[in-house]
């Protein structure tokens, strides 16, 4: 059992699928068992009919549409109208616009590719050093995780079985409380950066109002709808793909129907490595879980710390090394089925686990020296990435301490979900 372990770790580091290793440790412990090996059949079959999963395509493909059309540069203009006169007020430009367009696209790296060639330009030409640029806007990227729509956070409720609803409720103070924190340093980084007097202008927030009027009504209608009671998420990223084809496609044709093919594929490739390695993982975790993996593993946790503190800090450091070496998708697959019933073991509750990990998650997209944001922006801004590690380093310690604070303040995250 030993060898084949290694050997499918040592299949993994030469870049074999993950999926194929996932279902390959699977098949090898329910023959082991003498389990048929149908029952990983029963198991995909089974995802498919679970109605949350719908929602994984549609709220995808809506994002890659938006990332394809004028929706950055209308988002940038009218953050920049409101706040764009503050001292430091580009900088929250950023921070604001990077957040929303990644919780709707779901993947930090499209932020930095989408929104970069904006940003990075502007910042420059308002005076900004090049060493802040650089760090704000891959740490910008990654920002936007816990915030709804977000995929991973569909995706945690999925393999965890927990309410999506409270997951979205449950990530708005704390990611709230990274952007502000990055907010904050920002503004004191560039206090002598102050904009021209009279720069503000009405007529330039309602003209840029006024060009975003489709876009506007989209988290409204979205997060209300969800929270409102009018539809459940599943029906909430129908109506977001249906709107967003609608406005991108027909009303404004930024995107032509000779695009939606590559667009769709693009999307569907993601949608489907995620879902194919769901499938396989939740086959895995069930053999795991008749094999008594999590009680061993709670056991030899519960032998090395006897307290919460201390599983937290444990949990804490686990994750970082995590998210430096794993992505965020295959991360949940994976790790969320073990850690789950240890925390729930140490009392923590399910919910705020999810944002803790998905926060500390987003830390490894910034983790040297493998983190993927770090490569992306490299390669986005054409810079060596031992800039890109030092520019980003102030942004990546207060980002660190804002998990510190969400994991050890579970009131942050458990405030909407009060009685």
């Amino acid at each position: 059992m030993i060898v084949v372990s290694l050997l499918l770790v040592l299949l993994a580091l030469l870049g074999a699928p993950l999926f194929a290793v996932i279902a390959a440790s699977a098949m090898w412990g329910f023959a082991n068992a003498d389990v048929d090996l149908s029952v990983m059949g029963i198991e995909i079959f089974g995802l498919a009919e679970v109605p949350i999963l719908l929602a994984i395509p549609l709220f995808t493909f809506a994002g890659y549409l938006i990332s394809e059309s004028g929706a950055p540069r209308r988002l940038v203009r009218i953050s920049n109208a409101l706040l764009g006169w503050l001292p430091g007020g580009l900088a929250m430009i950023s921070l604001a616009a990077c957040a929303l367009f990644t919780a709707f696209t779901g993947a930090s790296g499209v932020t930095i590719i989408a929104l970069g060639a904006l940003l990075y330009p502007a910042l420059k030409e308002a005076g900004y050093k090049e060493s802040f640029n650089l760090g704000l806007v891959t740490s910008a990227g990654s920002l936007g995780l816990l915030f709804a729509p977000s995929l991973p956070l569909i995706l945690y409720g999925v393999v965890a079985e927990v309410s999506i609803d409270s997951l979205f409720l449950g990530g708005i103070l704390p990611g709230t409380l990274m952007v502000v924190m990055l907010a904050a340093y920002s503004f004191w980084v560039n206090r002598h950066n102050r904009a021209e007097p009279g720069k503000f202008s009405w007529t330039e927030v309602r003209d840029s109002l006024w060009e975003a009027k489709w876009e506007l009504p989209l988290p409204v209608v979205v997060l209300g709808g969800i929270y409102g009671g009018v539809f459940a998420v599943s029906e909430a990223a129908a109506v977001t793909a249906l709107y967003v084809l609608i406005i991108d496609v027909l009303i404004m044709r930024e995107v032509s129907l000779r695009q939606l093919p590559r667009i769709m594929q693009e999307s569907m490739v993601l949608v489907g490595g995620i879902l194919i390695i769901l499938a396989v993982s939740l086959a895995s975790t069930n053999y795991m879980i008749d094999s008594g993996v999590p009680d061993k593993l709670f056991a030899m946790v519960e032998a090395l710390v006897d307290t919460r503190f201390g599983f937290m800090v444990a949990l804490l450091i686990f994750l970082l090394v995590l998210g430096a070496i794993l992505d965020i998708f295959s991360a949940i697959v994976l790790v969320v089925p073990l850690i789950l019933p240890v925390a729930q073991g140490f009392g923590m509750n399910p919910v705020h686990l999810g944002i803790v990990f998905l926060a500390a998650m987003q830390l490894g997209y910034l983790t040297p020296p493998v983190g993927l944001n770090l490569f992306i922006a490299s390669f986005r801004f054409e810079k060596s990435i031992t800039s890109i590690y030092m520019a980003t380093l102030p942004f990546l310690l207060i980002l660190a301490v804002s998990v510190v604070i969400i994991a050890f303040w579970p009131e942050l995250t458990l405030y909407f979900l009060r009685d």
